[in-house]
């Protein structure tokens, strides 16, 4: 197909690849720099629009916090036989940055001044060329800088403007020169070919620089017509950068009586059904049943008068969903509901484990879970800055107009579930050295909040020594599941579940949230069982008393102030991104084991030493 780039996963679209981030393909062998658009052109490229389409999940819980009727997920091109016309739908990507520079010659130009050929999303030198033997292609690279803020929207960089040409120059929107000739950005030179006008490119990443710089230009490259005025100063940023795009992104577990297979079933009928009035829902799924209604009540296994009466009972407990947190919900289903799940329920299937010895004074259960469902939903992105409350309202959109659905992945998987002594943990996070860690902790996340959103905002949370506990812990526990059982770090993922009040939580789980084959091989939860989980924990927590990089570790100068952590560094605890929920911030290795100064702040320091 004419333009086409390269293929990604449906899981990246929903993590570091959605709309508005910048991505490196390569077509025709060439550097192409893209912006993937925004969700309008999901519904224009891959019809029916909407929910209409039959590339969709539904998960209750989740769609009731996030205020939409359905999640879609990225669309995938249907296979086609030889004789078939080859389906020509795709995903679009918008040119970004359209300034390119040639490898050959230096030059840095808008990409009108490059040659291309048709069909072709490449662009060439034709200068660098012709001179070239047997006339192969120079293909021009993208730049590698561009402006950014933290509302989250993006622009070339100001070449013109920073090369600062002279007064009677002519050269005012034509081709520039950026040559390195030295060591680093100070080494990396602007120059005008007309006026020779020169400046190096040191200090472009500081905001300083920035200070007489115009106010942001509000440009959306990834939605049609769709810039907005913006009293931000932006920021330059190298176009590959980690931080030039967060995504936002909210999850669920699907759990009884959510996680039955009626709403999936019913698909697009649901809406339609839920709308009918009670007393005559039953007489119009009578009505059509008799035409695509019909598989789906054969499917279930259900009369019109039960499937009425599934519906309003779904209708009645929809109330009952807790929007502003949906954790609690999952952790009273892990610890609360006495015996196994029934086999029936296809989407969670848990089994519980008794706690032997030396555990049962430190953990109060062990789960299973045989059979987990997430849906992960992609709400926003954030700039500059990671999103320091998922429930914001300072995150760039995915879409021009509001739209009644999101872009979201499921992952079937597996896990291990620990709730940590409520009593053990209370007594302990009550510790003056406990507090005091923590409260460190608190106090660089609260002034971090504060400088990006005034001196009077309070932050979304605070940091608690339960939390840091759950979460380090979780860590640690990833760490060694990947050596007993063979999976790859980056496939598994944590979920904790931490919280104070009238129903405390303290607890984490450890599932596989791949996509791929590594989500449904075993092995992860049958480490959750009672003759093995004693010794992971036993080997997690043994690692974790001793760093390579000790002791400047434990005496907390390695971690990023940035991180909001305290002795965690990549030799110990850190994980990979895609496994933490946090970006590897709020860890402190020294509340699982104690440090020098305060032994009796490590939380396992006593069951550390028993084994």
């Amino acid at each position: 197909m004419a333009n086409d780039l390269q293929d990604l996963r449906r899981s990246a679209v929903v993590s570091g690849f959605g709309p508005g981030a910048v991505v490196d393909f390569r077509a025709d062998n060439a550097p192409v720099s893209g912006m993937a658009a925004g969700l309008e052109e999901w519904d224009r490229s891959f019809p029916p629009a909407g929910l209409a389409n039959v590339q969709t999940v539904r998960e209750t819980r989740l769609q009731k916090k996030l205020g939409v009727q359905g999640f879609r997920l990225p669309p995938v091109i249907e296979q086609r036989g030889k004789d078939e016309d080859p389906d020509l739908r795709r995903l679009v990507a918008v040119r970004f940055p359209q300034w390119l520079q040639c490898p050959e010659c230096d030059r840095v130009a808008p990409v009108k001044f490059w040659s291309d050929d048709p069909g072709k999303a490449y662009r060439y030198c034709p200068d660098c060329t012709a001179k070239t033997p047997g006339r192969r292609k120079i293909f021009v690279i993208p730049v590698r800088f561009v402006m950014a803020c933290q509302k989250g929207h993006v622009d070339e960089f100001p070449w013109h403007w920073w090369v600062a040409h002279n007064a009677d120059c002519t050269n005012r929107k034509g081709a520039l020169l950026l040559r390195s000739e030295g060591a680093g950005l100070a080494g990396l030179i602007l120059s005008c070919p007309k006026c020779k006008a020169r400046r190096s490119m040191d200090g472009v990443f500081s905001k300083q620089t920035w200070e007489r710089f115009s106010s942001c230009s509000g440009r959306r490259p990834w939605l049609s017509d769709a810039d907005e005025s913006c009293s931000e100063k932006p920021q330059a940023l190298q176009r590959g950068a980690s931080n030039l795009y967060f995504a936002v992104t909210q999850s669920a577990l699907s759990i009884p009586p959510w996680s039955d297979r009626l709403q999936e079933a019913l698909g697009s009928f649901w809406d339609s059904l839920v709308n009918v009035e009670p007393s005559q829902r039953e007489q119009w799924i009578g009505f059509l049943a008799a035409g695509d209604l019909g598989p789906v009540l054969a499917e279930l296994g259900m009369s019109p008068g039960q499937l009425a009466e599934a519906i309003e009972r779904r209708l009645q407990s929809y109330g009952e969903i807790d929007v502003t947190d949906l954790r609690p919900a999952e952790f009273r289903q892990f610890v609360e509901d006495p015996g196994d799940r029934v086999d029936r329920d296809l989407e969670f299937e848990i089994r519980r484990e008794p706690v032997l010895q030396p555990l049962s004074s430190w953990f109060s259960n062990v789960v299973r879970a045989v059979r987990l469902r997430e849906v992960r939903a992609l709400t926003g992105f954030t700039r500059i800055n990671p999103p320091g409350d998922p429930d914001g309202a300072e995150h760039a959109s995915l879409s021009a107009t509001r739209l009644p659905w999101l872009p979201a992945i499921e992952v079937r998987g597996e896990g291990i579930f620990l709730a940590l002594d409520e009593r053990r943990v209370s007594a302990w996070e009550a510790l003056p050295a406990v507090r005091d860690r923590a409260a460190r902790c608190d106090q660089l996340y609260r002034a971090d909040w504060q400088s990006r959103h005034g001196a009077e905002s309070e932050p979304p949370r605070s940091i608690s020594a339960r939390y840091l506990l759950c979460h380090t812990f979780a860590h640690a526990l990833m760490r060694q599941l990947t050596l007993e059982c063979g999976y790859s770090s980056a496939s598994l993922q944590e979920r904790i579940y931490a919280a104070d009040g009238d129903k405390p939580m303290a607890g984490l789980l450890v599932y596989t949230a791949t996509t791929d084959s590594d989500g449904t091989l075993g092995g992860l939860q049958r480490q959750g069982k009672a003759n093995r989980i004693g010794g992971i924990v036993a080997r997690a927590l043994s690692a974790m008393e001793w760093c390579s990089s000790d002791p400047l570790c434990i005496s907390e100068m390695m971690n990023a102030s940035a991180s909001f952590s305290n002795a965690a560094c990549h030799a110990c605890v850190l994980a990979p991104e895609t496994s933490c929920e946090a970006f590897n911030s709020y860890l402190d290795r020294a509340l699982l084991v104690g440090s020098p100064d305060h032994p009796e702040a490590g939380f396992f320091r006593e069951l550390a030493e028993q084994f």
